[in-house]
C-alpha cells in the first residue's frame, strides 16, 4: 500500500469510529427519552411499546460500538430502520393515530423526540453508508 492509501484507510477508519459513536449517542439518547415517559407516567399499550423501544434501543446501541465488519453493517442498517420505523410511528400517531393512541404536539417531550429521531435518521445513514463502504483496491 502507498502512503495515500494507508492515510485514506486510517481516515475512513476515523471516520468510521466517529460515526459509530455518535449513533450509539442518538440511539441511548431515544432510549433515554421513552424510559423518562414510562417513568413519567405512561401507561397501557404505550408504556409496553415505549419498554420496547428502549430495550431496542440499547441493544442497538451495544452494537453499534462492539461489533466490526459485515455484523456492524448488519447493525448500523437495522439501527437505521429502527429510528425510522420510530420516528414514524410518533408521527403517525401525531395525524390518524395508530394502535388507538392519537398523540398531541403538547405532550411531554414530543416535539424534543421528533427532533433527536429526525438527526437520528441522518447519523445512521451517514454510518450506514460508511460501514457499508467497501475499500477501494489499487
Amino acid at each position: 500500500m502507498t502512503d495515500t492509501s494507508v492515510q485514506a484507510t486510517r481516515s475512513g477508519q476515523g471516520l468510521l469510529t466517529v460515526m459509530r459513536v455518535l449513533s450509539a449517542i442518538v440511539l441511548l439518547a431515544i432510549a433515554a427519552i421513552h424510559l423518562f415517559l414510562v417513568f413519567d407516567g405512561v401507561g397501557g399499550t404505550l408504556r409496553v411499546l415505549f419498554i420496547l423501544n428502549v430495550i431496542a434501543a440499547v441493544v442497538l446501541a451495544i452494537g453499534m460500538l462492539v461489533l466490526r465488519g459485515r455484523l456492524l453493517g448488519i447493525a448500523s442498517v437495522l439501527s437505521l430502520l429502527f429510528v425510522i420505523a420510530s420516528l414514524l410511528a410518533l408521527l403517525l400517531a401525531l395525524t390518524v393515530g395508530l394502535f388507538g393512541i392519537r398523540e398531541v404536539w403538547t405532550f411531554t417531550l414530543v416535539p424534543e423526540t421528533v427532533v433527536v429521531e429526525a438527526i437520528g435518521i441522518v447519523v445512521l445513514a451517514i454510518t450506514t453508508a460508511v460501514s457499508l463502504r467497501r475499500p477501494r483496491t489499487a
